[in-house]
């Protein structure tokens, strides 16, 4: 086990904030304690205050956990960028201030949020599980702890609409499909958007079926840690009508607006 203590960060905000659909709340309620899925590992967090205990050996926290959870990021550096006068960010931004941007895996997100669209947390997640369970790497854990690594491009690519649809994904099947095939005959190369800068990242995503404007932006912010993406949908199309008329600064925080997104995004879910 490793534990650090860590201000700006809150596993509880970070589960409920939209952006990782394999991390889930473990045990009890008013205990902070979560199961994650993630780059084909498990690992277990729990949370006292500003002590984070992982559930992982040291090197494996040092090589995989650290830059995950983007620990070495100086999150109140960020809060301190916002205007003094902007009340509504400043009462945004302390409400989530323990959200951190994960970097997760580019193919993981891709498909996530394809399955988003038009879509709620709750039922992301279910549709997430079950195509996982369907067509993912069962493993075991040296505790014993089972779970179903996510499925690959070849795995997907191969899978008929009859049983996509039975993951309730509904007309996202076709565009799971699709783009699995797409990757798999290098229409787009996963391996190089990785490598591109935010904007031909977010353009080549778009080649891929069922990725527009929103979804591009959210793989961008997600798996790339491109900090300048902006994913707007309805809830942050109507923050910015009602608090920021005449436009958002998006100069003041060019290079964390993602960031910002996502204290907008949590606090406007959770509140309105």
């Amino acid at each position: 086990m490793v534990v650090i203590t860590k201000d700006y960060f809150s596993i509880r905000q970070i589960c409920e904030s939209g952006q990782c659909f394999r991390l889930e709340k473990l045990g009890e309620e008013g205990v902070d304690r979560y199961g994650l899925t993630a780059l084909g590992r498990y690992l277990e967090i729990g949370q006292t205050q500003n002590e984070i205990q992982f559930d992982c050996p040291e090197e494996e926290f040092k090589q995989v956990w650290r830059s995950y959870f983007d620990l070495d990021e100086d999150y109140g550096k960020i809060m301190g960028l916002i205007d003094e006068r902007d009340a509504y960010l400043l009462e945004a931004a302390a409400f989530g201030r323990g959200i951190r941007i994960l970097r997760q895996d580019l193919w993981e997100i891709i498909i996530s949020f394809i399955i988003s669209q038009q879509n709620n947390i709750k039922r992301i997640r279910k549709c997430i599980g079950l195509l996982c369970q369907k067509y993912g790497e069962k493993k075991v854990t040296e505790r014993g702890i089972s779970y179903y690594d996510f499925p690959s491009p070849q795995v997907l690519a191969l899978a008929s609409l009859e049983d996509l649809y039975a993951c309730n994904l509904g007309y996202r099947s076709r565009y799971i499909r699709e783009t699995a095939l797409s990757v798999l005959r290098g229409e787009v190369d996963l391996a190089r958007v990785s490598t591109m800068d935010y904007q031909a990242a977010k353009e080549e995503l778009m080649k891929l079926c069922g990725v527009g404007t929103k979804v591009a932006e959210c793989i961008c912010l997600f798996a790339l840690h491109q900090t300048d993406a902006f994913p707007i949908d309805t809830h942050i199309n109507k923050v910015l009508a009602r608090q920021y008329p005449d436009g958002f600064p998006f100069g003041r925080y060019k290079g964390y607006a993602g960031t910002i997104q996502q204290y907008i995004f949590y606090y406007d879910l959770k509140n309105f």
